[in-house]
């Protein structure tokens, strides 16, 4: 009777893991990047938190905004302001793979906003940002799909 209470709750915590890992936002509190304004990077060129009674639903996670004009402005374009790769890292999609990120790995460039994983993965990133931003493009159909 333990071994199958063990074995079914192992089963659900991996499906509970393999649904979060799917979402093609990078979002593991339910709020992408972390709680922090999408806009606001674009903007005020820094990273600004948002109020969980500024938010709107995209992608299925939640967006929090610092200010109602960041709100309007990120539901008239979400594409343009939200992050690349669904927040994941950048140099990370670029090798074919989802991985976590920190908000001030940000950089913005052509316009798009890309996170990393940390201080040390957004320096090799922005050593070669062209060919890895080229690299990630063409792979992250392939790894938006992967758990």
């Amino acid at each position: 009777m333990k071994n199958l209470l063990i074995t079914t709750l192992l089963i659900v915590f991996t499906a509970i893991g393999a649904t979060a890992q799917k979402q093609e936002v990078f979002a593991p509190d339910g709020k992408a990047i972390k709680g922090y304004d999408a806009v606001a990077f674009f903007k005020e060129s820094k990273p600004v938190k948002g109020f969980d009674s500024l938010s709107y639903m995209y992608k299925d996670v939640q967006w929090l905004f610092s200010s109602r004009a960041n709100l309007e402005t990120f539901k008239a374009d979400p594409g343009h302001y939200a992050p690349q790769y669904g927040g994941y890292c950048a140099y990370g999609t670029a090798e074919g793979h989802k991985a976590p990120t920190q908000t001030d790995t940000w950089t913005i460039v052509n316009d798009k906003l890309y996170f990393n994983y940390n201080m040390k993965v957004k320096q090799t990133w922005l050593k070669d940002q062209p060919a890895l931003i080229e690299k990630a493009d063409s792979q992250w159909p392939v790894v938006k799909q992967q758990e």
